[in-house]
């Protein structure tokens, strides 16, 4: 499995996200070409080698009409409106008119859009206004549009399988903007990132901008450690500011030690209340909802009440959406979580044709064994359309594998 881990222990911003992820690409300088023959307007993509602490790194700057602004101070991107002079581009519908006119793919024009998205959805909650009303300020503006472009392009074109985010430091202190002065993270970096690992830190000043956030909150799976994995390429994107530690983005990429190895999430609790009915309907909306599995176990409760436990097995990433689901289809009052190493064999799926019909077939393997499965629904179905028995449909299927 490709994985993709960003180490974002000094936060992220549009600008260091492109430059940590140019560095993965096969041919840097060709790309930062590429992205200025999208003919972005006004817009021209500069990359250079920057050191911070010690360390060598990507710094790549977006100019508009030649003037470097906007996000790549490592600064909240809602300065001043006098400050800057291009603010004709400010709302949604002027975004996706640039987008739609650049000669990228579809996929990654929706990529575009759904990180806007974000954003829109942010602002307007930070400020109490409908999406519709909102103006993006800087965040609209085309050295904006860059890097967001940049990154969607980037990302598409490493096609990693999986997508990894460290737990992401914001800073502390406040920022200035066009709103006023705001605390750190602002409203809309804060909103953005619910849910996510965050951690003040120790240093004072906006490490996670609105883009940044918005970026690594579309594009990863999962927020964590750094996954055990085999490190092909590694890249620093390194912000404007200077700071006692080394102001840069990291991404890593390679492969992950073990392919047929990953965690999951164990949640589970304990019921004395339900109908088997009722405790049936929630495994199934926990199903739908794309639990892995959820199974149950009667045990004996306190005063010798009969119970059940409800275990549900879930991605990681979807911890907090399992857990809404189970407080609101059970009669629980507290949920257990495990996060657990599971080691899975490899899964294909083919089709045996047979003389009673077609009968899906699940093949796994790994680890120095091999199993067939035969998709029951099918078998069935069969059975009952000519009159024979489940199992004579499946040796038909046995038989034509052979």
């Amino acid at each position: 499995m490709r994985i993709l881990y960003l180490d974002c222990s000094m936060g992220a911003a549009g600008d260091m996200l492109t430059a940590a992820l140019v560095g993965l690409v096969d041919d840097p300088d060709g790309f930062i070409s590429e992205l200025n023959a999208l003919n972005i307007p006004k817009v021209r993509f500069e990359k250079n080698t920057a050191v911070k602490c010690g360390i060598s790194g990507t710094a790549v700057s977006v100019k508009i009409d030649g003037v470097e602004e906007g996000e790549h101070h490592h600064e909240h991107e809602h300065h001043h409106e006098h400050e800057h002079h291009h603010h004709s581009h400010t709302s949604m519908s002027n975004i996706e008119e640039i987008v739609a006119a650049l000669d990228i793919p579809d996929r990654v024009k929706e990529h575009i859009i759904a990180v806007y998205g974000l954003i829109a959805e942010a602002e307007s909650a930070a400020h109490g206004v409908s999406v519709e009303q909102i103006h993006f300020h800087e965040v609209g503006n085309l050295d904006a549009i860059a890097d967001i472009t940049a990154v969607c392009l980037l990302m598409d074109r490493i096609g990693a399988d999986r997508i990894i985010c460290s737990p992401i430091h914001v800073g502390y202190g406040t920022v200035e903007c066009a709103h006023g002065v705001l605390p750190v993270p602002a409203p809309a970096t804060a909103y953005i990132l619910k849910g996510a690992p965050i951690y003040g830190g120790s240093i004072e000043g906006e490490l996670c901008t609105p883009t940044g956030a918005a970026l690594v909150r579309h594009f990863a799976d999962d927020f964590g450690g750094m996954p055990l994995m085999t490190a092909e390429r590694i890249g620093y994107g390194m912000g404007k500011r200077d700071f006692p530690a080394a102001n840069c983005l990291r991404a890593m990429l390679g492969e992950s030690a073990d392919d047929n190895a990953d965690e999951i999430a164990e949640l589970s609790c304990n019921v004395d209340d339900m109908t088997a009915e009722e405790i049936g309907f929630a495994m199934g909306e926990l199903l739908k909802a794309g639990a892995k599995d959820v199974y149950t176990l009667p045990v004996g409760m306190k005063k010798c009440r009969l119970g059940t436990v409800i275990n549900v097995l879930c991605d990681t990433a979807d911890r907090e959406k399992m857990a809404r689901l189970i407080f609101k289809h059970t009669s629980t009052i507290g949920i257990r979580e495990n996060t657990c190493r599971r080691y899975v064999l490899n899964r294909t799926e083919d089709t045996v044709h047979t003389k009673y019909g077609d009968v899906g077939v699940k093949l796994s393997s790994g680890y120095g064994v091999q199993r067939v499965k035969y998709e029951y629904d099918d078998l069935a179905r069969l059975a009952e359309e000519h009159g024979v028995s489940v199992g004579e449909v499946r040796r038909a299927a046995e038989e034509e594998r052979k």
